[in-house]
């Protein structure tokens, strides 16, 4: 009894080390949740509502799919093109990026930031 005890006790721990560390993965948890529980509930409020389109869903998957691959290939074209960048990325870029001032890094977050969901979205407006 005490060893279960202490296996649940050293997985409650894990757990909450793994949620911490990786929150963006308690967000698509809920949301893939809310997406199988929403139809049943909305369903007790409108009888005539109509189930979630599982191709619109699909297009979404797709639109991820296609956006990893567009990195995953840009990424493989810079290492055989310019083959300096990719070195100086993998090895320089971190201590570069922590010696900008504040406002340098929040301008290229924002970019970086801005350049996904675009890149995401172009994907989903080209399969749609």
């Amino acid at each position: 009894m005490n060893n279960l005890k202490q296996t649940l006790r050293m997985l409650r721990s894990k757990m909450k080390l793994l949620a911490i560390q990786h929150t963006e993965y308690i967000g698509i948890t809920v949301a893939l949740l809310l997406l199988l529980i929403f139809p049943p509930i909305i369903r007790l409020y409108d009888p005539t509502a109509a189930p979630i389109d599982a191709g619109a869903l699909s297009g979404i998957l797709l639109a991820v799919v296609s956006v990893l691959i567009f990195l995953s290939v840009t990424w493989w074209f810079i290492r055989a093109i310019w083959p300096v960048f990719a070195e100086y990325s993998n090895t320089d870029f971190t201590t570069d990026f922590k010696n900008l001032q504040p406002w340098q890094k929040i301008k290229i977050y924002i970019g970086f930031y801005s350049f996904v969901v675009l890149a995401f979205l172009a994907a989903l407006v080209a399969i749609l």
